[in-house]
């Protein structure tokens, strides 16, 4: 299977270029990425290293604090990577009075 080159995912239309240590760029292709793009986070995300694991680990976070458009699709692909998965966390209070 070839890779995708994720920086010409049409889910970056309004950025310059792709910077996946963010996590408002991994969010924005979770959310608005073409199918090739997530793909290729999946290919990313079942690496053996650390990297792929921080990678997991982003993606489950966002997924479950983040309005995303398919947020269990993504959990049930870090399900499958590494076991099991509560897709929904108990979410920390705010930290000030505004809520």
């Amino acid at each position: 299977m070839s890779r995708f080159d994720l920086s010409r995912s049409r889910a970056l239309w309004n950025r310059n270029g792709l910077a996946l240590e963010s996590d408002e760029v991994l969010a924005q292709i979770l959310d608005r990425g073409e199918l090739a793009a997530w793909r290729e986070l999946y290919r990313l995300a079942s690496g053996p290293g650390e990297e792929a694991a921080r990678l997991r680990r982003r993606i489950l976070r966002l997924c479950q604090t983040v309005p995303l458009s398919f947020p269990h699709l993504f959990i049930a692909a870090m399900g499958a990577l590494q076991g099991p998965i509560e897709p929904y966390p108990s979410v920390p209070p705010p930290a000030d009075d505004l809520a």
